[in-house]
């Protein structure tokens, strides 16, 4: 199971990277067609790979359960993508100027309780 965990590892420093690229070398002014699509796509994949991360500490920390890393990798990934996709709904409705501060506790909310809908 370490070779799911250097997997991961290894994608949350690629979409870190292609993060920075896209903050540092793509102008939002000149092309915003291209820039704003590669901006919500390199976030949702760098909060969700890096927010797996996270995740999988946690687990490791405060492991209520007697999982095996196959178990904990699955749980954490799943918990990272929820996390990236809330994070880029709000950067979204930000972007599109929809975005208040009860909309984004409603996202958190939706994505928490697809979450505990899901928890096996």
């Amino acid at each position: 199971m370490n070779s799911l965990l250097f997997g991961i590892i290894l994608s949350a420093l690629f979409s870190t990277t292609s993060l920075v690229v896209v903050l540092l070398r793509v102008s939002p002014l000149t092309d915003p067609a291209q820039a704003v699509p590669a901006f919500l796509l390199s976030f949702l994949l760098t909060v969700s790979t890096v927010g797996a991360l996270i995740f999988m500490g946690i687990w490791k920390v405060l492991s209520f359960h007697s999982w095996d890393t196959g178990k904990l990798v699955s749980i954490s990934l799943r918990q990272g993508i929820f996390l990236g996709i809330a994070f880029t709904v709000v950067i979204l409705f930000h972007l599109l100027r929809l975005l208040n501060w009860w909309i984004g506790v409603l996202i958190f909310v939706v994505v928490g309780l697809v979450e505990a809908a899901l928890d096996h």
